[in-house]
C-alpha cells in the first residue's frame, strides 16, 4: 500500500510571488543608513584605536594575580580556581612560602610556584575570580590580547602578577 504526500502549504499570493513590499523595505532601510551617514554624518563605527569603546564594570577580559605593597601574591595556592574551570585552562604548582615572606602577618603557608593560565582555552566565564578565597586571580577590563604565536597566549607567574589598581 503506497503513502500519499499532501501538500499543506498555502499558494502564494501575487504580491508575495514577486517580493515587492520585501525589497522596498530593504531599500528604505538602506537610504536611511545613507542619509543618516553622508549628510548628518552620524556613525555606527568607532574610529578604534584613536576611540576606544566603553565596556560595562561587569566585563571580564584578560587575567591577573594582585600582589600586596610588599610585591607578595596573595595567592596560597588553594587549587580552587584550577578545580572549578571549565575549560581547565590554570595549571597550578604550590610550594612552601618563607616566613620571611609574610611581613604583614597573615600567614600564608603555601605559595604558587608556578601558575599557568591558557588565554586560548579560557571561556572568560570568571568561575575562578568567584572560587578565590583570598580575591588573588581577577579578570581586568583589558580587551586587546592580539597574539602571534600561541606560546603566547599561554600566561605564566611573573606575567600575571601586578598591583590592584580597579578593574582596568
Amino acid at each position: 500500500m503506497a503513502t500519499k504526500t499532501v501538500n499543506v502549504s498555502k499558494p502564494y499570493t501575487w504580491s508575495e510571488k514577486i517580493y515587492l513590499l520585501a525589497i522596498v523595505q530593504g531599500l528604505l532601510i538602506t537610504l536611511k543608513h545613507f542619509i543618516n551617514g553622508f549628510f548628518l554624518r552620524k556613525h555606527n563605527t568607532i574610529m578604534y584605536p584613536e576611540v576606544r569603546r566603553e565596556y560595562s564594570d561587569r566585563f571580564r577580559g584578560a587575567h591577573f594575580i594582585s600582589i600586596d605593597r610588599n610585591k607578595t601574591e596573595n595567592c596560597t595556592a588553594c587549587y580552587l580556581c584550577q578545580t572549578v574551570c571549565p575549560a581547565e585552562c590554570i595549571t597550578i604548582v604550590a610550594g612552601e612560602r618563607e616566613s620571611a615572606h609574610n611581613p604583614d602577618g597573615v600567614k600564608k603557608e603555601k605559595q604558587p610556584v608556578k601558575f599557568d593560565i591558557d588565554a586560548l582555552r579560557c571561556c572568560f566565564c570568571g568561575f575562578c575570580e568567584e572560587a578565590c578565597p583570598k580575591d588573588a586571580i581577577k579578570l581586568s577590563g583589558k580587551y586587546e590580547m592580539a597574539i602571534t604565536s600561541r606560546e603566547e597566549a599561554k600566561y605564566d607567574l611573573v606575567y600575571l602578577k601586578r598591583e590592584v589598581k580597579g578593574r582596568g
